[in-house]
């Protein structure tokens, strides 16, 4: 039996964007559905629910960062992913923030799009069906037992540094800014630095080059994601 492709929703008032996307898209097996405003898109969401949002920010009648708090407000867990021409630290900050699983800017890459986009499905999956052990390369977790593993040896973590990974794999794929982590893991706003010695001391534990990490890699000045 056949599985349904994937509806990804394409918001963006640039036609030349737009087509560019459904070519790519649908190149990749998925269907493909457009909107070029705001209105646009939560009709087409109501009327035929995507799997998967890719968001420009510009839209003529309201911004992207409002699109998304309307969704997330209403409940929902749509994977967003914004494609932008805004590179600004405090833009990206904010839509991840509000609740966007990703950001990417113009001009882009369409196989890092592609890679950003299968991460965000698979997270998406994830959460609908929480699997109890998560693996990527080398790297398992078992979030019921609370044991890492490193090509099959078991490692031991601080409880804190456990609580950054337990977050990190459960948002796998998902970029999670700063000030998330932090309130997440400290309950509230506390130095970052505390955070990057953190993942310094994690990433010592879990990759092979600490300094040329595989599995926790940096979103400079905005925060940090777990390959998926």
């Amino acid at each position: 039996m056949s599985t349904a492709p994937a509806h990804v929703l394409v918001v963006d008032d640039e036609p030349a964007i737009r087509r560019f996307l459904r070519v790519s898209l649908k190149t990749q097996n998925y269907s493909v559905s457009e909107a070029s405003t705001g209105f646009q898109a939560l009709e087409s969401i109501r009327l035929e629910p995507p799997d998967l949002l890719i968001l420009d920010l510009g839209l003529p009648d309201r911004h992207g960062l409002l699109l998304i708090r309307q969704l997330r407000d209403a409940g929902s867990a749509l994977p967003i992913i914004v494609l932008s021409s805004r590179c600004e630290q405090d833009m990206k900050v904010a839509a991840l923030d509000l609740g966007a699983d990703d950001y990417i800017t113009k001009p882009f890459g369409i196989e890092e799009l592609m890679a950003r986009l299968r991460a965000a499905l698979r997270h998406r999956l994830q959460q609908e069906g929480q699997r109890a052990i998560f693996r990527t390369g080398g790297l398992s977790v078992d979030l019921v037992a609370r044991v890492v593993k490193i090509d099959g040896l078991e490692i031991k973590l601080s409880p804190r540094e456990y609580e950054i990974l337990r977050l990190l794999v459960t948002h796998a794929g998902k970029v999670l800014t700063h000030r998330f982590i932090l309130r997440e893991v400290w309950g509230g706003d506390v130095d970052v630095q505390y955070l990057r010695s953190y993942i310094r001391a994690l990433r010592h534990k879990i990759e092979a080059d600490p300094e040329r990490p595989a599995h926790i890699l940096t979103e400079q000045g905005v925060g940090y994601r777990l390959h998926g």
